[in-house]
């Protein structure tokens, strides 16, 4: 049976607004968890400014260990954490928690890769001027490499707008859960098309948003 668009629009919106909130939370959580596990990574490596082999070399692991499984998997994995968690395994709050899992870890990589590119006679400057490691954290390493962060926090958010949609595949709600609900399961390709078109507006929004604000921190 076809869908009245007409009638149909405000679901449509409802499937937005869930979509937007999942990456909105997803993205700050993470974020709060990513910063820190990457300035971790770079300050705690072979020649970092509190150097610490071991425990660099087990934050590295689990990085990776979290980096290593596809989103669909991890989904499906952490469950039963998503349901102590949330109280559910469906619905917007319940996808939230594996796109957390996913994206901080990711969040924490792109963070270590922009840390790393500060020239390092920056970092040596600061020390040669007495500044204690973690006043070279926040007044060195992380006001360079600003602009390179939030390019890639940009790149984390896209990834989340897409991940949001595969979690659509278990319930998680949001525009990927209408488009299998109607344009999968149901053939109704109007739907996916307009979904579809809303996903790539949010992530030509966020894109375009990032790129304005990264180049006018890079100019400050």
């Amino acid at each position: 049976m076809q869908v009245n668009l007409a009638e149909f629009w405000p679901r449509i919106l409802e499937a937005t607004n869930e979509t937007l909130l999942m990456v909105g939370i997803s993205l700050l959580a993470a974020t709060l968890i990513g910063v820190p596990l990457g300035i971790a990574l770079v300050v705690t490596r072979k020649g970092g400014l509190i150097q610490n082999s071991p425990f660099f070399n087990g934050l590295n692991a689990v990085v990776n260990f979290f980096r290593s499984i596809p989103f669909i998997i991890l989904l499906v994995a952490i469950l039963p954490i998503t349901r102590f968690l949330v109280g559910t395994s469906i619905g917007t709050a319940a996808a939230v928690v594996p796109l957390v899992f996913f994206s901080g870890p990711f969040i924490a990589r792109l963070v270590e890769s922009s840390l790393l590119e500060v020239k390092p006679g920056v970092i040596e400057a600061a020390e040669a001027m007495g500044a204690s490691p973690w006043q070279i954290v926040f007044r060195v390493y992380l006001p360079e490499a600003l602009s390179s962060i939030v390019l890639n926090l940009t790149i984390a958010t896209i990834g989340l707008v897409g991940a949001s949609a595969m979690a659509g595949f278990v319930g998680g709600g949001g525009l990927g859960d209408l488009a299998i609900a109607y344009g999968y399961q149901r053939f109704e390709t109007d739907i996916m098309v307009i979904t579809v078109l809303l996903l790539v507006v949010i992530v030509q929004v966020v894109q375009t948003f990032g790129n304005i604000l990264s180049k006018k921190i890079r100019r400050q």
